[in-house]
């Protein structure tokens, strides 16, 4: 599974890198593959693995602050792997073709 995730700190105010940095931080040291862009952070591996990250991140955040925001969407697809290259690699096939 793909989860794409974004967790806030609320009441901190605008400045909230340090606690997003945290939260990433938890995610590369699971070792899962995954990325990082300006909204959202995307984690892949079996739904049990998964999830415990994004709980662990959750938790790295709450220790900046005591309201947290969580956004999550889930991608289950029984059978792919590397679901977060080879998605990617789709798109940009098919947009080579239409050039």
């Amino acid at each position: 599974m793909i989860v794409a995730f974004s967790v806030t700190p609320i009441g901190v105010g605008q400045h909230v890198g340090s606690a997003v940095a945290d939260a990433v931080r938890v995610v590369r040291d699971s070792g899962l593959p995954y990325r990082t862009d300006a909204m959202f952070t995307s984690v892949e591996g079996d739904w049990d693995e998964v999830m415990d990250v994004v709980k662990r991140a959750v938790e790295a955040v709450q220790a900046h602050a005591a309201r947290v925001s969580v956004v999550m969407k889930a991608d289950l697809n029984e059978g792919v792997t590397d679901g977060l290259s080879s998605k990617v690699a789709t798109v940009e096939r098919l947009l080579a073709e239409g050039d």
